[in-house]
């Protein structure tokens, strides 16, 4: 119970995904006797088929350089953990392939423990611990309780992510409205000084009718006096 409470007052404001990774396994692993763990999240997709757990941290495994790597739903025992959503504990079959390494010593693991990671019912990310002791009842208890926290941390983030991009898309859609509306601006003003212009080329027109029907009338009325005096 002071783990749990430690990790709740630990995990509390945080908003990047890879620091929440690596702050709980380097916490985790001492607690609960692990020497190698990883820490996935599942990443969502338009197609429920093209979703994928991403490793966000690690602890003495792979290495940095691994991060990032994604499995399938389904691929391997992390990914059918998150298919089934239920914990997958290896005791007596660990494979002699999966070795947890110091700088003097190789060791093969006793118990691996793989678990989900569950908020309101869907699968957020897997955890995966290996260590050359067992899992106690204690450890796993302690683990399904801090998968809980954990799933709301995750859901947490990823909601807040979500809303600081629906944000920066409000705010660039702000931008481009606001652009188009001083662009909208200058083209009025732009019509605005064209209709001005044109009342005056039709006020100059006008006037120009006025004179020419002042000098049709002006020969008319000449016409009028020439004949008179030719008569």
């Amino acid at each position: 119970k002071t783990n749990l409470a430690k990790f709740s007052r630990m995990l509390q404001g945080q908003k990047d995904l890879v620091a929440v990774g690596h702050l709980i396994l380097s916490e985790l692993a001492p607690v609960v006797g692990a020497q190698q763990a990883e820490f996935y999240v599942l990443r969502q997709a338009p197609d429920v088929a093209s979703a994928r757990l991403r490793l966000m941290a690690s602890y003495a495994s792979q290495g940095h350089g691994a991060h990032g790597k994604e499995i399938e739903l389904g691929q391997g025992l992390v990914g059918q953990c998150a298919v089934d959503r239920k914990k997958i504990l290896l005791t007596s079959s660990v494979p002699e392939s999966l070795r947890i390494a110091s700088g003097l010593a190789q060791l093969t693991p006793l118990n691996v423990l793989v678990l989900p990671i569950v908020f309101e019912g869907r699968v957020r990310g897997v955890v995966e611990l290996a260590s050359v002791e067992r899992f106690n009842p204690t450890h796993q208890a302690f683990l399904d309780q801090l998968a809980e926290s954990i799933g709301i941390v995750i859901n947490t983030i990823e909601a807040n992510m979500r809303t600081e991009d629906l944000l920066t898309q409000s705010q660039s859609l702000a931008q481009e409205l606001q652009s188009r509306q001083q662009e909208l601006q200058q083209t009025n003003e732009e019509l605005q000084e064209k209709a001005r212009l044109l009342a005056h080329q039709n006020h100059e027109v006008e006037r120009k009718n006025q004179e020419v029907e002042q000098a049709r009338q002006a020969l008319e009325e000449k016409a009028k006096q020439l004949a008179l005096t030719s008569k």
